[in-house]
């Protein structure tokens, strides 16, 4: 017979659930094949109940992977049917809009049994680095294009692996070792979790989890809606205008609060483009979401509970809402932007909370690399796909300057050139930060970064450009100035495009300069000595010191000479 418990072993229960799950988050970051996810951390990991709800997400992951996929096991349990669930069953989709938005993800769920029953669900989703199709990229024109379709089905049941499907993986992808090890990696993280879950329940007595469960949804449900509770109840609105792939696209957002809710409603953004960049609703939803958590409630965990009174709408067929087959390879170019757009809205119910804007989508590229064909290529010249993940600068905070080269929304870490080099004949000739692009306030925002990639002797490269801000950098707050925008080009001066598929010849490289955040604030009211500070550390000119800041020429000289002599400021 189950124990009963207090409400302290409940909440230790609940603290152990979240180092179950960054155990099997931490678990895929060893074992998984694609550099995406060992040194990017694109991926997300949680424990869910009987229902399908999630209780807990591992801190290391997305917000994207990890909101997505808070609805994801409901249409897994669905799909498979309560009746087909077995004891060491895994389950397998890549699904756009029943996963985590796009054909590069794989999310797996495994159903967790103690004492010959159900208890609850693991789940992990990671990016993996090829799907086959026309590659990761914005090229494509509908869904069919983009790559290798999993329908929720069964990776494995009763613990037997299905061959066939391993076989039709293969033969469709360029990297059939990678990804066939990354699923492998996937369901093990689950199996890892399912252990430490079993081991939690004996020691606690438990042959269930729906008292714990109860536990957390309740007061996760309640702490959120006190929190709520405390805003003006008012509605204002926001938007923004980004680059899209062949014409600018605009989100629009009108947020309203409500006693125990708040409503994001999308209505009056751009349609859907004819390329890739489309986003479906779960991934927008999932940002939508993560944006007003963290500026409300930051301190509640993550789970089904405290994600459900921030609702989302969005008509159909809009860019944030796209419904098959609308191509959505690079969906995260808009559901980053989400964030800064609701801000924008946010900014006007609760002034001096919410950032700047920032970079907002990542600054990724895949390059595809292949033996020259202009002339003869060496004997070891190979075939291989590299993807790398990359950052501009965030926004400026009300209190403090924004990040350099770091991630927001999306929480991803900036992958080291080492590991890059290694996973292919590619070579990262120049990767530093970026003076001058974070935009000037009384907080500065975060820079971006420079970098330059080529290929090694008798290669050829396709680039898979993934960037956005070149023509709409972004906008600072309350007085601060823009970021820098995106360059891009090869290093003869070809000008090149933000997005889409481009070759680079042998012995070219291409130049990137990635956007800076925004600043906040009146850059006049900016402390003199955090301007000097920024002069002595390189991370703003003496031009801007001077025009930007005010700074004098004496000043100018002084921090100069300062740093010619080595000295600190």
């Amino acid at each position: 017979m189950a124990k009963s418990h207090s409400t302290v072993a409940y909440q230790v229960m609940w603290n152990r659930l979240i180092s179950v799950v960054e155990e099997q988050a931490q678990a895929l970051v060893r074992t998984a094949f694609s550099t995406s996810v060992r040194e990017a951390g694109d991926l997300s990991a949680g424990v869910y109940d009987v229902q399908g709800q999630m209780l807990a997400q591992a801190v290391t992951g997305t917000p994207g992977h990890v909101n997505a996929m808070a609805d994801a096991v409901a249409h897994f349990i669905r799909r498979i049917g309560r009746d087909n669930i077995y004891e060491h069953d895994v389950y397998i989709t890549n699904d756009p809009w029943e996963g985590t938005g796009h054909l590069h993800d794989i999310t797996m769920v495994t159903p967790s049994f103690h004492k010959g029953h159900l208890v609850g669900f693991f789940a992990c989703t990671a990016h993996i680095v090829d799907i086959g199709g026309r590659g990761f990229g914005a090229d494509a024109a509908s869904i069919y294009e983009e790559g290798l379709y999993l329908p929720i089905m069964k990776f494995a049941e009763r613990g037997h692996v299905d061959a066939t499907l391993l076989r039709i993986v293969r033969g469709n992808v360029r990297e059939p070792d990678q990804l066939v090890g990354d699923m492998y990696a996937l369901a093990t993280c689950n199996e890892i979790g399912h252990r430490r879950l079993i081991d939690m329940m004996e020691e606690f007595g438990l042959d269930a989890l729906d008292d714990v469960a109860t536990f957390i949804l309740d007061n996760s449900r309640r702490a959120t809606i006190e929190a709520i509770a405390k805003l003006p109840r008012t509605s204002a609105t926001g938007e923004m205008t980004v680059d899209g792939f062949a014409a600018p696209i605009t989100l629009k957002v009108k947020v309203s609060v409500h006693k125990d809710r708040i409503v994001s409603d999308f209505t009056g953004s751009s349609g859907l483009d004819k390329k890739g960049i489309n986003c479906p609703l779960v991934y927008a939803k999932a940002y939508a979401c993560y944006a007003l958590k963290v500026a409300i409630a930051p301190e509640v965990p993550n789970n089904a509970a405290s994600l459900a009174p921030f609702e989302i709408e969005a008509p159909v067929d809009t860019i944030v809402n796209a419904v098959h087959p609308a191509p959505v390879a690079l969906r995260h170019i808009v559901g980053h932007f989400v964030p800064d757009t609701v801000y924008n809205a946010f900014d006007k119910i609760v002034p001096g909370l919410v950032p700047a804007e920032g970079a907002g989508c990542l600054c990724n590229f895949q390059v595809s690399l292949r033996p020259r064909t202009d002339a003869p290529a060496p004997d070891d010249a190979r075939r291989s796909e590299v993807l790398t993940f990359n950052s501009g600068g965030s926004g400026a905070r009300p209190e403090h300057d924004g990040l350099n080269a770091t991630a927001f929304p999306s929480g991803v870490m900036t992958m080291p050139i080492e590991a890059t080099e290694h996973a292919g004949p590619v070579i990262i000739w120049r990767k530093e930060l970026r003076p001058d692009s974070g935009g000037a306030g009384q907080q500065r925002g975060g820079l971006g970064q420079y970098m330059e990639v080529g290929a090694r002797e008798g290669h050829e490269f396709d680039i898979q450009a993934m960037f956005d801000r070149v023509n709409h950098p972004a906008q600072g707050r309350r007085g601060g100035g823009a970021g820098a925008p995106t360059t891009i080009a090869q290093d003869d001066g070809s000008p090149m495009n933000g997005k889409g598929k481009q070759f680079v010849a042998h012995g070219r490289r291409v130049m990137m300069a990635f956007p800076g955040g925004a600043g906040y604030g009146d850059p006049a009211k900016r402390s003199k000595d955090h301007v000097k500070r920024d002069l002595a550390l390189g991370y703003i000119s003496a031009e801007t010191a001077a025009q930007d800041y005010g700074l004098s020429a004496e000043d100018i000289a002084d921090v100069q000479n300062t740093v010619t002599k080595g000295g600190t400021i």
